[in-house]
């Protein structure tokens, strides 16, 4: 139930503020305002869009700064693209932290950039952001304390104190990146001090940000406003840091009823005129700039300069086109709700009504707003890449714009709609997940934000046809100007479907969750383990995981539940397309329980697919795979191989493959060779993600045993692949009265057998640990981690079994853990850690 609290918390603040402008703006008229809005000078609004040009590249610094700080050198046009793009949404949609993050992941994928650098390059964006807003509004309160107390209805010293903390805040800061050394942790992040150059410019470039972005509203204050633009900053600051605070997307409304309150003396008219043309040119204009960077390029006649448009295309565009769509989406459906809201134009329904017949005109504005309310609830499938929404929302677009013509000859609003349409039909490719639309469940935020917009399109109604008085038969009234009935109607009909769908969503029984594989699941993957690549697969067989396979069948992934996690077991086994459904069922799964979302030794391939789902990779280890095809025992590098083999060879050891038909004949005689040696380690039976000793377990595999004296002494059963690509172990035990080098023997003579069967790789497993980065700047993560990997040897041997492998001369693979990171890694760690090894301390098996 907490989810629901930031939610439901944004959504209250913003009813408060609706109620406190529904009062402020009661004696107005929704045409006195358009009139104040038209009338505004064309010299004011270049002059605006001027200064919007200058703090969108002003942004761009920003970037610039942070990637320095990241020592990442990215070419400065990629940086202003990737910047522009960011911000253009971000400052729309609200949610800074999560939509520039979720851009700029997608956006510097193809440089290389990790998960943890783009997170570093939107908080220092942030914080770059707020060193200039807090100056800003620390000078306005220090040095015209009156006048800002009197705006902000404060008295005098509490508007020092304020003002003051703001101040010393800020310089705290700039003396810590400018004469700090080493770095600072919090809450697992490291961070270093950027310096003086950085830091001095962090907080010239943040002053002048909030400078040109209160340049753009002040432009195009009417001149009865009488306030100077010194004065006025600190008007905008303080309205600024109350949008931040109230957490509503974008500062809707709360940095509105924040300028009408502390400007009394401006005509409450002109003022939300000039606040609407503010909306314009500060956030849509660069939205459809924004959206034109990704929905069109440059087509020449020559064919290299297409190939070359494509190429950006594919590595600006693709990336990020099903966040952009998804916010298209819900942003067109708030605009037709807001527009079925609010008058048509008299000039252009009378053109209208000299062509069309009354009833195409009222069905056009009924399913305008229908369509509106469509293009909300597909937005998160949009996200999430549903190919069925993909098809119903180029549908309702293309639905949309003809309303939109129909209703009132929209051609603004259908020029937008046609925009978001091209987006989408150029991304067409990202789509691809079969799943159905009804399957997509609704976290809170997307309830609120659904509930927000609807009350506001309500709300937004009722404030235009206030001077309409009310009566039952408005309800049945239908005529060329009947504006308001139309929005009754419009309202009605969208808050009863809004409703229906929501509580369907809401209500909806959950798709069974899946217990410990069965007889019958365990049949059913079988087929998928021989078709795989990885040996991993072969862990569903243990019998103690639960699976979860894909619609088609053509995929499952592996995965057991704790109290506070959900662990998957390796990547989806199967198909690309039913692997992408799983990871999301997955993820749908184990939030609907209040549960993070881990998948624990997973390849660098499918890390693109982990990242979509909002999650980090922690880099646990590296997995050790010799290539068969050229493996022997010659050369000098091999020398220590072949001094063990033959000394085994001398102690009387013998090889064999024993063929999982015949593997119930050994058991009683490789049954005390388990018991002796979990005694000897002083241990028991492990879980998850390695096998135990079980004979039911065992039978579905072959055999590896070394003989001495013509009895079994090691064994280790063999994890095989059907296309040949991969051979692994599992369990591997030996007696203490083994020879000294059987496992060393046993391992080779694999590698031998394996060579000789048309096997391509021979994979030894994880060294836990190895491979993390020991730079000083690294993350908290590695750090620890190479702490634990050098001189965790009482616990385990770290570096001794990194050794051992590296002596097979084995190529070297990175494997990740994903999860959400923060304070939120040590839990899911113990939570892995109860899985295998069933509360114990060993996180890993020898």
């Amino acid at each position: 139930m907490w989810r629901w609290a930031g939610p439901l918390a944004a959504l209250l603040v913003f009813t408060l503020v609706a109620w406190v402008l529904h009062h402020q703006l009661a004696h107005l008229h929704v045409k006195r305002v358009l009139a104040h809005l038209h009338a505004i000078p064309p010299r004011q609004v270049l002059e605006a869009l001027g200064f919007t040009a200058l703090s969108y590249w002003l942004l761009s610094t920003y970037e610039m700064l942070a990637l320095r700080y990241l020592r990442r050198p990215i070419p400065y046009r990629r940086i202003v693209f990737n910047s522009f793009i960011a911000y253009s949404f971000s400052h729309t949609l609200g949610f800074a932290a999560f939509t520039q993050t979720a851009i700029r992941l997608r956006l510097y994928a193809t440089a290389r950039i990790s998960a943890i650098d783009v997170a570093t390059v939107s908080a220092f964006c942030s914080v770059s952001f707020g060193i200039g807003l807090a100056t800003v509004a620390g000078l306005s309160l220090v040095l015209s304390p009156a006048h800002a107390a009197r705006l902000l209805r404060l008295h005098e010293n509490w508007a020092v104190l304020v003002g003051a903390l703001l101040l010393a805040a800020v310089c705290a800061y700039v003396l810590w990146a400018c004469f700090a050394r080493g770095t600072l942790e919090i809450r697992g992040w490291a961070l270093r001090a950027p310096g003086p150059r950085i830091g001095l410019a962090q907080l010239t470039l943040g002053v002048l940000d909030i400078s040109l972005a209160c340049a753009v509203l002040w432009s195009l204050l009417p001149s009865s406003a009488h306030v100077h633009y010194i004065t006025f900053l600190g008007v905008y600051a303080a309205a600024v840091i109350a949008g931040i605070i109230s957490h509503v997307p974008g500062g809707v409304g709360v940095f509105e009823a924040v300028i009408l309150l502390t400007l009394p003396g401006a005509p409450t008219d002109a003022l939300l005129g000039s606040l609407l043309a503010y909306r314009a040119v500060y956030y849509l204009v660069p939205l459809v700039f924004g959206t034109l960077l990704f929905g069109s390029k440059e087509v020449s006649a020559q064919r290299a300069q297409l190939a070359r448009a494509r190429e950006l295309a594919r590595q600006y565009v693709a990336p990020v086109v099903p966040q952009i769509a998804g916010a298209l989406s819900f942003l067109s459906g708030a605009l037709l709700l807001f527009s079925g809201a609010t008058p048509a134009i008299d000039e252009r329904l009378a053109f209208l009504d000299r062509f069309l017949p009354l009833p195409v005109l009222e069905v056009s504005h009924l399913i305008g707003s229908i369509v509106g309310l469509g293009l909300l609830v597909l937005a998160r499938a949009l996200f999430r890449r549903v190919q069925a929404a993909y098809h119903i929302t180029v549908w309702l677009l293309l639905a949309g714009i003809f309303a939109s013509l129909l209703k009132g000859l929209d051609f603004e609003e259908a020029t937008l709609l046609m925009l978001v349409l091209a987006v989408l039909i150029l991304g067409r490719r990202s789509f691809y997940r079969p799943t159905a639309i009804l399957e997509e469940r609704f976290s809170p935020a997307w309830v609120v934000s659904i509930i927000g917009v609807i009350v506001t399109a309500v709300w937004i109604g009722m404030i235009s046809y206030r001077h309409v008085s009310y009566s039952h038969e408005l309800w049945w009234t239908f005529a060329l100007d009947g504006n308001a009935p139309r929005m009754l109607r419009a309202s009605l009909t969208v808050v009863v479907l809004g409703a229906c769908y929501v509580l369907l969503n809401l209500l909806r029984p959950a798709r069974p969750e899946p217990a410990v594989a069965g007889p019958a699941e365990l049949e059913r993957a079988r087929p998928l383990i021989e078709a795989s690549d990885q040996t991993l697969a072969n862990a569903a067989l243990t019998g103690d995981k639960r699976l979860l396979f894909s619609d088609a069948g053509d995929a499952f992934l592996m995965y057991q539940t704790t109290r506070r996690s959900w662990v998957a077991l390796g990547d989806p086994v199967g198909s690309p397309q039913g692997a992408e459904e799983l990871v999301w069922r997955l993820r749908e799964m184990s939030d609907h329980h209040g549960a993070a979302t881990v998948f624990y030794q997973v390849s660098a391939e499918r890390l693109a697919l982990y990242v979509d789902l909002g999650l980090a990779a922690l880099k646990i280890g590296e997995e050790a795979r010799i290539p068969l095809a050229d493996f022997s025992l010659e050369g000098g590098a091999r020398a220590e191989l072949r001094q063990a083999h033959r000394r085994a060879q001398r102690d009387g050891a013998s090889f064999e493959v024993v063929p999982a038909e015949r593997v119930a004949q050994l058991l009683p005689l490789v049954q005390p060779i388990s018991d002796a040696w979990l005694a000897a380690k002083s241990t028991a039976e492990k879980g998850f993600s390695v096998g135990a000793f079980s004979a039911q377990y065992l039978q579905q595999f072959p055999l590896a045993v070394v003989r001495a004296g013509g009895q079994p002494v090691a064994f280790a059963n063999l994890w095989t692949t059907g296309t040949h690509a991969e051979l692994s172990v599992d369990l591997m035990r030996f007696d203490p009265s083994a020879p000294r080098s059987a496992m060393d023997y046993l391992f080779i003579e694999l590698m031998l057998w394996g060579r000789s069967a048309g096997y391509r790789w021979f994979n030894l497993g994880m060294a836990p640990l190895a491979g993390l980065e020991a730079h000083p700047l690294a993350p908290a993560w590695h750090r620890v981690g190479n702490f634990v990997f050098r001189h965790g040897e009482h616990f385990y041997n770290f570096e001794g079994l990194r050794r051992y492998k590296a002596k097979f001369d084995p190529a070297w693979e990175p494997r990740y853990l994903v999860a959400r990171g923060g304070l939120a890694l040590p839990r899911v760690l113990v939570d892995i850690s109860v899985l295998i090894a069933g509360g114990m301390k060993e996180l890993f098996v020898r």
